[in-house]
């Protein structure tokens, strides 16, 4: 499925994930730490954290956009909140994983 993006957003990570992520439009300088779970010193975010909060608002962003597709849907609160986890580990198969929970 190919796609006409609308807007491309860009950042750069050095460091891996202890280090740092900049976002220059703007701007945002994020420090990164691994998580303590993960033997870190969790003195940052971390990709997980950032994933999260980012597809909870594009999760809002979707809502938001079905009632203009499908004038049949409801317009969602203009307050509403979705709770975002995102989790990491090992697969069966190897390799790692994420899994996603959203509570609307």
């Amino acid at each position: 499925m190919k796609i006409t993006p609308v807007y491309t957003a860009h950042a750069v990570a050095t460091g891996g994930r202890n280090g740092t992520a900049r976002i220059d439009e703007n701007p945002l300088d994020i420090t990164l730490a691994r998580p303590p779970a993960m033997g870190g010193n969790g003195k940052g975010n971390n990709p997980e954290q950032l994933f999260a909060a980012g597809y909870a608002a594009c999760f809002i962003g979707a809502m938001e956009h079905a009632p203009v597709v499908d004038k049949s849907l409801p317009k969602p609160p203009a307050d509403s909140s979705i709770a975002s986890s995102v989790g990491i580990g090992p697969r069966e198969d190897g390799g790692f994983g994420l899994s996603v929970t959203l509570e609307v």
